[in-house]
């Protein structure tokens, strides 16, 4: 909302030193935000000329310009070239002399031109910021003016007025007006308040015929509950709109259009109040208010021909609809420069209605925005009368009896609350004296019956619908900084939840180890969610949406895997072929043959009981936290000395290690299949018997359908498993300063023995003495007998208070041995 200060001034005392910067400060300090300041830009000298001779010179190039002698009040004329041809000797000009600047800047200095030179310049509306009437000069007597040579125009033409621009908040509608804007400026600062609309003169209007037809109301809105019209016969359309008038609506940030639109346009920036002019020749019969038909056709006023929706609010005559009520008007009616006899209509329509046609038809106009956010229904009147009075003075014309007045004046509801009700809410000891003094400053009736106030709040307020909207208003108007700062002092033992400290942990080592964070949506298509199942591929199905953003992914996803899929594609398709990313998210597994319910809850500000709290708990399926990863292209880059490495399933295994690592919890690996992964690449990640991961490399056909290389790396993990089954606490081992012996063992076994499990009984076998084992190659090949592999295990023994000796580490790779022996028909590798 841009705010004139001189417009502004007319309805509140400003003081004589007033500052956009002082307004500004005032507004904001009562809610409303600093947006911008606008002015015109222009500095003078900036005065009245006569024209007092005009010479047309022809030039080679065709163009025909005027050298003119232009008298501005000084004792002697100047002369001037001017290109424009709309003016003649003895008209009264603007004249912008030299050492002016106008807007762009363009400064203004005596110049050599068409061999003359010119000493000024005689300006048009767009050239003083006025307008973008461009097409010749601004005449004095095109604005009804005749003022004396040499007077300052800037100040004549209203150019040395300012304007602030604040953002209103859609809650606080009364405020995209003068009379708004005023009454917080008053708030704000205590200066006296002057309604404008004291200042209109009452009139009447009867015999108009008005009809509001809406019984079936959408959604149970009625769409209007107020109409207004009036009726001013004889205006002569064409006359041109005041200068002070023009500045006012081009600082506001509208243009000027015709008389009677610049006229409705005024009284809506002043009052608030939206209006609609109807040339009266035109209309057939009277007016209804009532929903569009199905395809029913209507030409507004930008010549663009609509297809109505059901849910449109019109206006119509008898011949069909003559306007989008509240958003634009229609073309067959629209006032010219022919129309001499014209209807007012000031009236009041449902909000959500005009918002929901303001933006079916893409067509936001003033008059919607304030519309949507709610017009005061009892301002109608003094807004139709004060169009009138401007007609009436402005365009020459008649009042007429004609007219109507259908005013919804029932009363507001009453909202009952304690004087005290403010301090609790608030924190601040206001007295009984400030609540009150701010309740009536705000337009409310107030009544005390000892310590409950009733408060009826004003016609323009519809947003104060409950005692907390009144304490707001209580908290705003006597001031902000009364609300101390005070921090929360946290109970004793608080802070982050074990599982919220294991996923930092998780994140900071994954990226730590050169992952990438990313953030993915939750949903998936239905094919995507078959395709990978999660974790347990026997799990049950994935929750379909009801309502989904997307039709084309209206599931939730079993799986992190497919949004990482979609990173890596989207990555590869622009050029960056290695790819390591890693997300924390939650997946969706609602348990085989449980049917989730629906609950119903409240509407509007009631607050749900915690039995429906809890039900709505019940008919959510489970949603725990995964960590899940991807890796596709090199891990190690070509360079000098050394070959490139790509990811595969070790460095998968690798990353479930790190992240097992920081949750605190042993890892064990066992081959698996899995209906997404590579068979015979594909592995369970288990903590004791619980299975609480997978890792492998995708199928071919998964990372085809993707466009991706062939071997991509996956692993994905429940985290809230891996919590459940960490330590509370984390033992922290000393460090041991005797040395290690180190011993690697390769054992035989049948190629049908995964590693994993060699792996632990060689561990189990080997006694505490054992440090570290790690499987570090499987050959198959010359000197191991078909349908057998060698697996080599590096071992590191290291006992805590001695120095271990060899027979004490071979012992203890023998017990190895052994038990993998037992276990599995293992022998020594010769």
């Amino acid at each position: 909302m841009r705010v004139p200060l001189r417009w502004l001034g007319e309805s509140v005392d400003l003081p004589d030193d007033v500052s956009l910067e002082h307004v500004h400060a005032a507004l904001v300090s009562v809610g409303f935000e600093e947006e911008a300041v606008h002015t015109f830009d222009l500095t003078g000298p900036v005065v009245v000329g006569r024209v007092l001779e005009r010479v047309p010179e022809p030039q080679k190039n065709g163009k025909t310009i005027n050298w003119c002698q232009v008298d501005v009040g000084e004792a002697e004329p100047r002369g001037i070239v001017c290109g424009a041809h709309n003016f003649d000797v003895g008209d009264l000009v603007v004249v912008t002399l030299p050492g002016a600047v106008l807007p762009g800047p363009f400064p203004i200095a005596a110049r050599k031109t068409y061999g003359h030179v010119s000493d000024g310049m005689i300006a048009s509306a767009r050239e003083l910021g006025l307008g973008d009437e461009h097409d010749g000069i601004l005449r004095f007597a095109d604005l009804g003016m005749d003022p004396e040579v040499g007077t300052d125009a800037i100040a004549l033409l209203g150019l040395d007025d300012a304007a602030v621009e604040i953002n209103v908040t859609p809650d606080r509608g009364y405020a995209m007006s003068m009379r708004g804007v005023a009454r917080e400026y008053a708030h704000a600062t205590g200066a006296t308040f002057s309604d404008p609309v004291d200042r209109v003169l009452p009139r009447t209007g009867d015999g108009f015929a008005v009809t509001i037809d809406d019984a079936a109301p959408i959604r149970g809105r009625v769409g209007s509950s107020t109409f207004v019209t009036r009726v001013v016969r004889g205006i002569d359309a064409s006359r041109p709109t005041p200068a002070w008038m023009v500045a006012r609506l081009s600082l506001a940030g509208v243009r000027s259009i015709s008389l009677p639109v610049d006229i409705t346009n005024y009284v809506m920036f002043e009052l608030g109040q939206p209006l609609h002019g109807y040339d009266l020749g035109t209309l057939q019969g009277g007016l209804t208010v009532r929903r569009a038909t199905a395809g029913e056709r209507l030409t507004t006023l930008d010549a663009v021909e609509r297809t109505l929706d059901a849910e449109d609010l019109v206006i119509a005559d008898g011949d069909g609809a003559v306007g989008l009520a509240g958003v634009m008007g229609g073309a067959r009616t629209e006032i010219t420069a022919a129309t001499t006899d014209v209807l007012i209509e000031a009236a009041s329509f449902d909000q959500v209605s005009i918002a929901r046609t303001a933006r079916r038809h893409k067509l936001p106009s003033e008059a919607s925005r304030r519309f949507e956010r709610g017009v005061d229904p009892l301002v109608a009147q003094a807004a139709a009368n004060r169009a009138v009075e401007l007609l009436v003075d402005l365009a020459g014309g008649t009042p007429d009896a004609l007219g109507s007045t259908l005013v919804d004046e029932s009363a507001r509801p009453t909202v009952t609350m304690r004087l005290d009700r403010a301090a609790g809410l608030i924190g601040v000891e206001y007295t009984d004296a400030e609540v009150l003094d701010t309740l009536r400053a705000i337009g409310a009736t107030v009544g005390v019956d000892g310590e409950r106030v009733a408060v009826t709040p004003p016609s323009w307020r519809p947003d104060l619908v409950d005692d907390v909207s009144l304490v707001e208003e209580i908290a705003r108007i006597v001031g902000y900084d009364r609300i101390p700062s005070v921090l929360p002092v946290a109970p004793p033992g608080r802070g982050l939840t074990r599982h919220q400290q294991a996923r930092r942990r998780v994140s900071a080592a994954l990226a730590a180890a050169g992952l990438t964070e990313v953030v993915t949506a939750p949903f998936v298509s239905a094919a995507t969610a078959a395709a990978f199942p999660g974790i347990d591929p026997a799990g049950g199905p994935s929750v379909l949406l009801a309502n989904a953003l997307d039709s084309a992914q209206d599931h939730l996803r079993r799986s992190g895997l497919p949004a990482l899929v979609d990173v890596a594609r989207r990555n590869l398709s622009r050029g960056l072929v290695d790819v390591a990313v890693y997300e924390t998210s939650r997946v969706f597994l609602p348990e085989p043959g449980v049917e989730l319910g629906t609950v119903e809850v409240p509407v509007g500000a009631e607050r749900p009981t915690a039995e429906t709290l809890a039900a709505l708990d019940a008919a959510l399926p489970p949603q725990p936290f995964h960590v899940s990863a991807l890796l596709v292209g090199n891990a190690v880059l070509k360079q000098p000395g050394t070959t490139v490495e790509p990811f595969g399933i070790a460095d998968a295994l690798d990353v479930a290690r790190t992240v097992a690592w920081a949750v605190g919890v042993e890892l064990t690996v066992a081959q698996t299949s899995h209906p997404s992964l590579h068979p015979g690449r594909a592995a369970s990640l288990l903590v004791g018997d619980v299975v609480v991961g997978v890792a492998g490399e995708l199928l071919p056909e998964r990372t085809a359908d993707a466009d991706l290389p062939r071997v991509v790396a996956v692993v994905e993990m429940d985290l809230d498993a891996l919590v459940a089954a960490a330590p509370e606490l984390v033992d922290v081992s000393a460090i041991v300063s005797y040395p290690a012996a180190t011993q690697d063992l390769s054992l035989v076994v049948d190629v049908s023995v995964p590693a994993g499990d060699v792996l632990t009984e060689v561990r189990a076998g080997a006694g505490d003495l054992l440090e570290y084992a790690r499987l570090v190659d499987d050959y198959r090949g010359a000197g191991v007998d078909e349908g057998q592999k060698s697996l080599t295990f590096a071992l590191r023994f290291r006992a805590t208070d001695r120095t271990l000796t060899a027979a004490e580490a071979s012992e203890a790779r023998d017990g190895a041995v052994r038990r993998a022996g037992e276990r599995f028909g293992a022998t020594l590798r010769d």
